[in-house]
């Protein structure tokens, strides 16, 4: 049997190279602020997994992605064994747009701070007088460079992202650029229309894309997870206040009033926070993970 070892490791997921394809396995790792906390949370990667396929299938009328399957079954037999079940995909090989695509559709966390000094998002101005948690008159995008483990990504402007894509790809920055703010608003308010029928509101997000053999504009990576969103249940929104979730804003809140823990959960917070992933992840999928 030949054996794997992981290209690449990001904060949460590991990437393995077969020849043909990667392999995507999202673990039990947790991280926040950019940092890897000192915890694991066990299916967590399971649910992240699970909620990407469930949104690529959804949102192939938009964009295609790169999924090819989650089954095991599919995966060279190193896979195929319960430490890869249930967390492992299998992608095509993308060229990845080194931006992270957000969108914003209510004023919250980083957002709200800085809507609180000056009136702006990431350089967008807003209108007066919006509270805490406040839905957008319309989703906004604010993309951000991609930094390594251990650096912080850093927000950039629309105009700022087509020069830093020009340079990568001289002759398409705009068109790249475009395509991924184009994108990323539609697939936002497609899922985020969705999610509110079925009791949750997104509230923002983050997307990533990449190139295929041929160029052409593929979305990559997660989607739609509680890593990457902000999930709020509908039945309790009141803005005006910091707002009850079914994401990581649960740990985030922890970390930010002790901070002193040396970026380690106690065993309640670890337990609540999967309580918050599985409920988001069956209210979206009507599944339970079993």
């Amino acid at each position: 049997m030949q054996e794997f070892k992981p290209v690449k490791e990001g904060k949460v997921r590991e990437i393995y190279d077969t020849g043909d394809n990667l392999i995507l396995v999202a673990t039990d790792r947790i991280s926040c602020f950019d940092v890897i906390l000192n915890n694991t949370v066990t299916n967590k990667g399971k649910v992240l997994n699970r909620m990407s396929e469930f949104w690529f299938h959804m949102t192939e009328d938009i964009v295609p992605n790169h999924m090819i399957s989650t089954d095991v079954a599919d995966m060279p037999e190193f896979f195929r064994n319960e430490k890869f079940e249930g967390r492992s995909m299998l992608v095509k090989k993308l060229n990845m747009l080194p931006v992270e695509c957000i969108v914003r559709g209510y004023i919250t966390g980083s957002g709200w701070a800085s809507y609180q000094k000056d009136g702006t998002v990431c350089g967008i101005r807003l209108p007066e007088g919006l509270r805490e948690s406040d839905k957008l008159p319309e989703p906004i995008y604010t993309p951000s460079t991609k930094a390594e483990i251990g650096d912080h990504d850093e927000n950039i402007s629309y105009e700022k992202s087509v020069e830093y894509l020009e340079k990568l790809y001289p002759g398409k920055g705009e068109e790249y650029a475009s395509k991924l703010r184009d994108l990323t608003i539609a697939l936002y308010k497609k899922c985020a229309d969705y999610a509110r029928t079925k009791g949750i509101i997104i509230a923002d997000t983050k997307f990533e894309f990449g190139l295929d053999e041929n160029g052409n504009v593929v979305l990559g990576d997660e989607m739609l997870t509680p890593d990457s969103s902000r999930f709020w249940p509908s039945d309790l929104y009141e803005p005006g206040r910091s707002e009850p979730s079914f994401d990581k804003q649960f740990a985030r809140d922890y970390l930010k009033a002790n901070p002193d823990c040396n970026w380690t959960l106690p065993g309640e917070i670890v337990d609540k926070t999967i309580e918050k992933y599985l409920q988001g992840y069956e209210l979206i999928t009507g599944k339970s993970l079993s």
